[in-house]
């Protein structure tokens, strides 16, 4: 080390206020906190090796020991200087042993090309990529085999997510349509040509992790590549957004999507769930029997809110009738019967004035008689009629008696037409006990109930038991 000390040398800090002298043993600076000057001690060290030859020996030391430095920095000959060596490994993802690498020179990976000696750096990439046969720059390429010089993320249990974010993302990832199926997707599995092409790239586990991908993926256990990944919630400071892919946006993609679905449903569960498609078709839930249900390690997938199709815009409400008419099936897509009630039988607290005028209940004899519309749909005549006609006192209090026809006089004179045109508007009041008060063969009256043209043998091949009801065993023609 004597012969060290004869050289002339050059500070190693030149940022202190002390003044050197009688203070000169005084520690003027840390030097744990500062990146080691190696310029200024290229003249008194010809190789790397003096202070860290230990890097080719296996276990060895990286840096020197510190009396090593002191040996000069005795606060006499140089400025006392307080140093140790990391105790730790650094925060890193290179896969890079000294040891394996005895042939090549330092300055080789730790200086740029015709910079000056001992202009060190940490690592200078473009240097490694020549060597392992890498054509492509640093990130250049997707399809690289970054594990050759890098840990997959989840093995880099050093780095911060800090570390992480700083990371650079390859050009590729910038293309249109690198996040649809056929960019990311095709480049994430491993190469064909390896043993068993299921596993992931190295290329994505180096900077992703499985967390990261569940942030769309709702199909993630499904996919061997994502499994493939180990998972770490570092990875999440990459956020991933989910955007509908091209096809999405054409203006009559809702019209045509169930077509799609039905040839393709693998594609579409990758970013929807079953969920998804019920918000909008409740009323067939068969339809997404080929999805995956929402649940733990799948990702929430697409958020669809539900929205009238363009036919419905225009008082569509006024003529909605005729199209559920003429298409039932494709209302049913959407609605169930539930929402038809919503307006067409409302709640008694309901405020909405509901499927009928406010004045409806005041000519609704007329016009259930007029059969402006099937009652029954939404209404029991036997309960929901007769509840408000015996609370009036519209009721049959005896045959034939007074009741809900006082208002048209003889009316049981003409209420054989009435009874055929609306059978469904008598029984809300009356039974079948009172027609066979008269319209009986065994004990009635004897007024035969068919009208013209009746054709009683047709009846009686077809069903006979109606017939039964009023003359019993004795039906005519009956063998």
């Amino acid at each position: 080390m004597s012969a060290i000390r004869a050289i002339p040398v050059i500070a190693v800090l030149v940022t202190t206020t002390a003044v050197m002298g009688a203070g000169a043993s005084k520690v003027l600076a840390k030097l744990s906190s500062v990146q080691f000057p190696h310029e200024r001690h290229a003249r008194l060290f010809d190789t790397c090796d003096a202070c860290h030859g230990g890097v080719r020996q296996a276990g060895g030391r990286t840096f020197p020991d510190p009396s090593f430095c002191a040996a000069c920095h005795d606060g006499n000959v140089q400025p006392r200087i307080e140093w140790s060596p990391p105790t730790e490994p650094p925060a890193t993802n290179l896969r890079f042993d000294h040891v394996e690498h005895p042939a090549i020179d330092c300055a080789n990976c730790h200086q740029e090309p015709g910079a000056e000696r001992m202009a060190v750096q940490r690592a200078v990439v473009g240097q490694c990529t020549p060597c392992h046969g890498l054509e492509d720059p640093h990130y250049g390429s997707v399809e690289t085999d970054c594990s050759t010089c890098h840990l997959a993320l989840a093995e880099a249990t050093r780095l911060t997510g800090g570390d992480i974010a700083a990371f650079p993302a390859p050009p590729a990832h910038a293309e249109p349509g690198w996040a649809e199926r056929g960019g990311h997707g095709l480049q994430a599995y491993e190469p064909v040509e390896a043993p068993a092409p299921a596993g992931v790239a190295a290329a994505c586990a180096t900077c992703h992790a499985r967390d990261f991908c569940i942030q769309c993926h709702v199909d993630a256990p499904e996919q061997p590549a994502i499994q493939a990944l180990q998972p770490d919630s570092r990875s999440l400071i990459h956020e991933a957004a989910l955007q509908g892919p091209t096809t999405h946006r054409d203006p009559d993609f809702l019209q045509r999507h169930g077509d799609l679905v039905q040839r393709t449903p693998t594609e579409c569960r990758t970013c929807h769930t079953s969920e998804t498609c019920l918000e909008c078709h409740i009323g067939t839930p068969e339809v997404a029997r080929d999805l995956l249900p929402a649940g733990p390690g799948r990702g929430i997938g697409a958020i669809v809110q539900r929205a009238p199709p363009a036919s419905h815009q225009g008082g569509f409400r006024d003529r909605h009738a005729s199209a559920a008419a003429a298409a039932p099936q494709t209302c049913a897509g959407c609605h169930v019967r539930s929402d038809c009630l919503d307006c067409h039988r409302p709640s008694a607290a309901s405020a909405s004035p509901g499927y009928h005028s406010a004045d409806f209940l005041s000519r609704h004899p007329s016009a259930a008689y007029a059969r402006e519309g099937s009652c029954s749909d939404c209404h029991n005549p036997m309960a929901f009629c007769a509840t408000c006609h015996q609370t009036a006192g519209l009721v049959a209090q005896r045959d034939l008696g007074s009741g809900y026809h006082d208002a048209k006089q003889f009316f049981v004179v003409g209420h054989g037409q009435a009874a055929r045109q609306s059978l469904e508007t008598c029984v809300s009041c009356h039974t079948e006990s009172d027609c066979l008060t008269c319209h009986s063969a065994l004990a009635g009256r004897g007024f035969n109930p068919h009208g013209p043209d009746f054709d009683a043998e047709r009846l009686r091949k077809r069903n006979s038991e109606v017939c039964a009801a009023c003359h019993g065993t004795a039906i005519p023609g009956s063998p």
